[in-house]
């Protein structure tokens, strides 16, 4: 099988992939800081990473993929200004943190399974590592690498000749034009905090050699995932927003605690962009899956709309884009039910079709920084094949593993059979099909209750099922 070439953002070119291991390859994501719901764009950095899992999975490589979720230290700035995001939540929504953490990892998870994504190997939460970040501070403050101010520990990033690499930042340009320091007692503007000092009503703090406190952001990422990946490891993914904070630090931390490169290669997603500028919380243009859901969209219609897209490029979401991405896999999902004239293949077909051509072709396309919108294009070339429909739906099937769009339950009819769309069920059912669908995220069963005996009244029959729900018209019953 062909070879893998990814682009590393460290190196800037796309480069041969060898992983440090032969047996396995061992990648970190940056996962979700849980104050709130995670955005569509948000979850194109998780699609990103399924993506590569995937694909290394398909060039078959065992893979160890380790992702966090930050639930303290994440401050309003992704820098060093502001508030903790959680304790901003905690005041908008009168909860304690650990319970808006719990409520929207709970929804983080389940959002990402109806994209089909897969769930990492390890998922570690920041509170729940304190100790290991302690360490690597106090590895960190014994190497030279850090000063003590009124409110916490810092990293110097002039003992680390390396900052910037991955960015490109100009450093001593970025101190010319610093204007007024939010916090005087840096020596830089762009070291950073390692360990805060809390006030008493700090509501999230631990014990710490330097005073009770919490972690800095960036410091949790490194302890973790050189906790549970090694000193050093593959790969390390995440969004283009993390590029000039967030990962140059972890760079630095990373490099000075052990000696050495840590991470070998660092790639990024793109921005995904709604009505061609960005979506963000704070811009209020922003949407969930439950708004594709509650649309009459299905999740994975937003899955094909990124794919078709390389990852490094811009995407800009419109509701036009996703309607013809959700027609077009509506027609994917019929022709592979087409195809599948008779049982689903074999499990052994497949894996003998995995030296074919055809094989030989998606897995160049994939392997070559990802290149999911040929292999798209590919599996459509089958999908419209006039010759062996058996041999077709064998590759197709074989595809969609690195693709993920549920084309296996449409080739045994468990998918696609309804369209979700204004043509075929009517738009007040849609609408009462996420309305309930957020009830049950906020555990109102009740509510979730009423609304499902409401869509009964219009007609429609409610199924739960492990992809999430479906609707199907009432036959008498």
């Amino acid at each position: 099988m062909a070879g893998l070439r990814f682009f590393n953002t460290l190196t800037r070119r796309v480069e041969p992939f060898e992983p440090l291991d032969p047996n396995e390859v061992r990648i970190y994501t940056c996962g979700p800081t849980v104050y709130d719901y995670a955005t569509i764009a948000n979850m194109r950095a998780y699609l990103f990473a399924d993506v590569l899992r995937r694909t290394l999975e398909f060039h078959g490589y065992r893979v160890k993929h380790v992702m966090n979720v930050t639930d303290v230290g994440h401050l309003v700035s992704d820098a060093d200004e502001g508030e903790d995001k959680m304790l901003v939540s905690m005041r908008r929504e009168g909860k304690t943190p650990w319970e808006i953490a719990r409520h929207y990892s709970d929804v983080f998870f389940r959002h990402a399974a109806r994209l089909n994504i897969l769930r990492p190997t390890v998922v570690c939460r920041a509170t729940e590592h304190i100790p290991e970040m302690i360490e690597l501070v106090r590895r960190l403050e014994s190497r030279g690498y850090t000063y003590e101010t009124s409110d916490g520990v810092y990293f110097d990033i002039s003992k680390f000749p390396g900052y910037g690499q991955l960015s490109g930042l100009d450093l001593e340009g970025q101190r010319a034009g610093a204007r007024v320091e939010v916090n005087p007692e840096k020596r830089h503007p762009a070291d950073f905090a390692l360990w805060r000092k809390a006030a008493p009503e700090h509501i999230m703090q631990w014990d710490s050699p330097w005073g009770r406190g919490y972690p800095g952001w960036h410091v949790e990422c490194s302890a973790m995932s050189t906790k549970y990946l090694g000193e050093r490891f593959d790969i390390h993914t995440g969004g283009v927003d993390h590029i000039p904070v967030h990962h140059e630090d972890e760079i630095a931390q990373n490099d000075a605690a052990f000696g050495h490169q840590v991470v070998k290669c660092w790639m990024h997603n793109e921005f995904l962009l709604v009505d061609g500028g960005r979506m963000g919380k704070s811009l209020g243009n922003y949407y969930t899956v439950d708004d594709l859901v509650e649309r009459g969209y299905h999740p994975l219609a937003h899955r094909y709309l990124v794919l078709n897209a390389h990852y490094r490029s811009k995407l800009n979401f419109t509701w036009e884009a996703l309607t013809g991405a959700q027609k077009a896999l509506e027609r994917l999902w019929q022709r592979v039910r087409d195809l599948a004239v008779s049982s689903p293949p074999a499990e052994t077909r497949r894996q003998l079709l995995a030296a074919s051509p055809e094989a030989q072709r998606f897995a160049e396309a994939v392997g070559d920084d990802l290149g999911t919108p040929e292999g798209v294009a590919m599996v459509w070339e089958l999908a419209r094949t006039a010759g062996d429909p058996r041999r077709a739906l064998d590759l197709i099937l074989l595809f969609d593993r690195v693709l993920g769009f549920s084309l296996d339950k449409a080739a045994r009819g468990e998918i696609g059979q309804l369209k979700l769309d204004g043509d075929a069920i009517p738009e007040e059912v849609q609408s009462l099909l996420g309305k309930r669908e957020q009830a049950r995220i906020d555990r109102e069963w009740g509510r979730a209750d009423e609304i499902r005996e409401q869509i009964g009244r219009l007609g429609y029959v409610v199924e739960d099922t492990p992809e999430g729900p479906r609707l199907r018209p009432k036959r008498g019953e």
